[in-house]
């Protein structure tokens, strides 16, 4: 029965080929990743990272050369795969307000075994990763919200004359704030609540009353899944 590349610990890492190190270096980065959103980036160890995948510490060490490098490239991969499945959604052709929940289920599919923050920890133990990522955050941000904005003012779901900019802006900081420790206490699911609740608040805030209609079906359809 053929082995799996990640539990091959007894290979030295010259033996694999080219395909099976970019394998081996994304399962790691898709490991760590997982694991620092669940349990935090201060907690997790180069050995806890090591033990979960099945190989030495040493084999991780071989990719990356210390845990601030790790988590700095698992952060920007795990940014990528978010940002790809959001634009996933972008092009299936729902309105502007199906669109931001079904973008809220991506990002509540990545966050709902965290228990804490892993963005305020980020900030607090890796500023420098959480500066890169929030900077690359924001643009993702402002062309996917702008434009979503700008898409329901056509469909008549929210309203004309709004400052698109301004409004981005708002749901921006609103959405940070709900990863700032000195403002609320977590447990399981907390983040996706207040994210969900921060949602509900922008779009009423810009939403006319065909938009108002819509949002509370999207909020029935949430309440029931």
């Amino acid at each position: 029965m053929e082995t799996s590349i990640v539990s091959r610990v007894s290979f030295p890492i010259f033996a694999l080929s080219k395909k099976e190190k970019r394998f081996m270096k994304e399962s790691i980065l898709k490991k760590s990743g997982e694991m620092f959103l669940k349990f935090g980036y201060k907690s997790i160890t180069m050995d806890d990272i090591a033990n979960e995948l099945g190989i030495s510490k040493k084999t991780i060490y071989k990719y990356f050369k210390n845990k601030v490098e790790l988590v700095d490239e698992a952060t920007d991969h795990m940014h990528k795969t978010m940002h790809t499945e959001v634009l996933k959604v972008y092009e299936m052709g729902f309105n502007a307000i199906e669109e931001n929940f079904e973008s809220n289920k991506v990002f509540k599919g990545f966050m709902q075994n965290s228990d804490d923050s892993p963005v305020f920890q980020l900030q607090k133990y890796y500023p420098e990763t959480y500066k890169k990522i929030m900077s690359q955050e924001f643009c993702m941000f402002e062309d996917c919200l702008s434009n979503n904005i700008e898409k329901g003012i056509k469909e008549g779901l929210f309203r004309k004359g709004i400052n698109v900019k301004q409004v981005m802006k708002f749901y921006f900081s609103l959405i940070m704030s709900v990863h700032d420790s000195n403002l609320y206490t977590y447990n399981k699911n907390t983040i996706n609540n207040l994210e969900l609740k921060v949602l509900e608040y922008h779009i009423r805030a810009i939403a006319t009353e065909k938009g108002i209609k819509v949002l509370e079906q999207q909020l029935a359809q949430t309440n029931n899944n």
